[in-house]
């Protein structure tokens, strides 16, 4: 069993919280990863641009950052997976989406994988759909396109 927390910081709680925790609960499951634990963080354009600069030598906010902790612990529910955090930052989603024509809610679910696949260890050198997560995210992305956020 698999377990997402979400939060919120620097923007407007957003009514959709749970969906987007049960979502991501799915997506570790289609990635047959078992005994998670993660947390997912949406943030404003600030916060994550403290965050890009502090961990990533970048300036400016970006759409989204994997922070992996991949430690397994023994505890009273049983082993677990602390895999880590994904952090999100909303405005860029956003802008993001209407640039490549998507919704909102596809793009969130697009970055929650992504996210998601960052924490299994999967990493791309470009946005070229050919790359082997890229491609796993977008097929996760299929696969869970009945499930809907927003």
């Amino acid at each position: 069993m698999n377990s997402v927390a979400i939060d919120w910081r620097d923007i407007p709680e957003p009514a959709w919280l749970d969906r987007a925790a049960a979502f991501a609960t799915k997506v570790v499951d289609a990635a047959c990863l078992d005994g998670w634990d993660l947390s997912i963080l949406l943030c404003g354009e600030e916060f994550m641009a403290g965050l890009n600069r502090e961990y990533r030598g970048k300036e400016g906010s970006t759409d989204v950052l994997s922070f992996e902790l991949g430690d397994w612990v023994d505890g009273e529910n049983g082993r677990r997976y602390m895999a880590g955090d994904v952090v999100l930052c909303f405005d860029v989603l956003a802008r993001n989406a209407a640039s490549f024509g998507v919704s909102e809610d596809e793009e969130l679910r697009r970055l929650i994988i992504h996210g998601v696949l960052h924490l299994a260890g999967m990493d791309h050198e470009s946005n070229s759909p050919d790359e082997p997560m890229l491609a796993r995210q977008e097929y996760l992305l299929g696969l869970l396109a009945e499930e809907k956020i927003f």
